[in-house]
C-alpha cells in the first residue's frame, strides 16, 4: 500500500482534527502518501482531494470542527454514486480510505469495500457515543463538558430566582451526554430515551424539594424524549413553580477538545493507519476499558450497549439527585 486517504463524515465532533493529523503523520512515517479528501463522501465522489503533508495538519490538534469539512450524500447511498467514489479513488491511487464518523459513514465504507476493490477503516467521531462497540467516541467527553459549563452558569440563575431549569441536550437515541453531564453537574433528575420516567413522580419530588426549602431544580433532558419547552410549561402549571427551558442545541459540537478527546483521536488515529498497513479491511477501530480495539464494522454495528453499566450510571444519578 503506497496511498491512502483520510475524510470525515456526518455531524462534526470536537477531536476530529486530532485524528486527523494523527492519520497523517502515521501515515508518512510509515512511508505513505495520505490525501486529504474535503466534504466527506460528496467531496469524494467530486474528486475535492489534495495531497497532506505534516505541516497540513500543524496547529490543529485544539481546534474544533473538522479542517477536512464534512457533509450528507444522499448520492453515496446508491451503488452508482459509490461507482463514481471508487473511480475517483481509482484516478488518485488511494488503497486505503479511513472513514472518521458515525453509524452511517461506516455502513458506507462497508458498502464500499464490498462492492469495489478498496480497504477501509472506520474511526468513531460523534458527539452522542451511540456506538456500542466502543466505551467512548471522539467528541463526546468535549460536548459533556460544554452541557457542564453551561449548567454550572445555569444553577446561579435558577437558584437566584428559585426556579426549575429543564435543559434540553443532544441524544436523540441515546442519552449519554443528559446522564454524564447530569450526573457530574449535580442535576435532580435526568430524563433520557434508556430510562422511563413518571411526570407525575418528576413533580412530586420538585414540589417536595420546595416545601424543605430546596432553592431550584435542574433536570438534564436528551432530545429524543421530547422538548424542554413543553416540559417545563408542564412543570410550572402542575407545580406552580416558575420553570424555564434551555436548549443548548449545536453548541455541544463546538469548542476546543478536552485532553481526553485529543488523547483518543490521536490513539485511534494511528491504530486506523497500521490496520490499513496490516492488509485489514472493513475494521472500525475503538476503545474498551482503556485499550484500543477493532472490530468488523458490521459486528460493531450490531452490538448494543453495555446495559449494566449504564444502568448503575442512572441509579447513581438518583440517588445523588435529592
Amino acid at each position: 500500500m503506497r496511498t491512502i486517504g483520510v475524510l470525515t463524515s456526518g455531524g462534526d465532533a470536537p477531536g476530529m482534527n486530532a485524528a486527523i493529523r494523527a492519520v497523517v503523520r502515521t501515515g508518512i512515517a510509515n512511508g505513505l502518501r495520505v490525501m486529504g479528501i474535503q466534504r466527506g463522501y460528496s467531496g469524494l465522489m467530486n474528486g475535492e482531494i489534495f495531497e497532506m503533508t505534516r505541516s497540513s495538519v500543524s496547529d490543529i490538534i485544539q481546534r474544533g470542527g473538522t479542517i477536512l469539512k464534512s457533509a450528507r450524500s444522499a448520492e453515496f447511498r446508491t451503488p452508482e454514486g459509490r461507482k463514481k467514489a471508487y473511480n475517483v479513488l481509482k484516478v488518485f491511487g488511494i488503497e486505503g480510505l479511513v472513514v472518521i464518523g458515525g453509524d452511517g459513514s461506516f455502513t458506507g465504507a462497508k458498502l464500499l469495500s464490498d462492492e469495489w476493490d478498496i480497504k477501509t477503516v472506520g474511526i468513531p467521531g460523534t458527539i452522542d457515543n451511540d456506538l456500542a462497540y466502543t466505551d467512548y467516541t471522539i467528541g463526546f467527553d468535549t460536548a459533556v463538558n460544554t452541557v457542564l459549563d453551561a449548567i454550572n452558569k445555569l444553577r446561579d440563575t435558577s437558584t437566584s430566582h428559585e426556579r426549575v431549569s429543564v435543559v434540553e441536550v443532544m441524544g436523540r437515541h441515546c442519552g449519554d451526554i443528559a446522564l454524564y453531564a447530569g450526573l457530574a453537574g449535580g442535576a435532580e433528575s435526568i430524563i433520557i430515551p434508556e430510562e422511563d420516567y413518571n411526570f407525575d413522580e418528576l413533580c412530586k419530588t420538585i414540589i417536595e424539594g420546595k416545601v424543605k426549602g430546596k432553592l431550584h431544580n435542574l433536570i438534564l433532558l436528551a432530545e429524543g424524549i421530547g422538548g424542554a419547552e413543553e416540559l417545563a410549561k408542564k412543570i410550572e402549571e402542575v407545580t406552580g413553580i416558575e420553570s424555564r427551558a434551555t436548549v443548548l442545541g449545536h453548541i455541544q459540537r463546538g469548542g476546543s477538545p478536552t485532553a481526553f478527546d485529543r488523547i483518543l483521536a490521536s490513539r485511534l488515529g494511528a491504530r486506523a493507519v497500521e490496520l490499513l498497513l496490516e492488509g485489514k479491511s472493513k475494521r472500525v477501530v475503538g476503545i474498551r476499558d482503556n485499550k484500543i480495539v477493532d472490530y468488523d464494522i458490521t459486528e460493531a454495528l450490531q452490538m448494543e450497549k453495555r446495559r449494566d453499566d449504564h444502568k448503575k450510571l442512572y441509579e447513581l444519578s438518583k440517588i445523588l439527585g435529592y
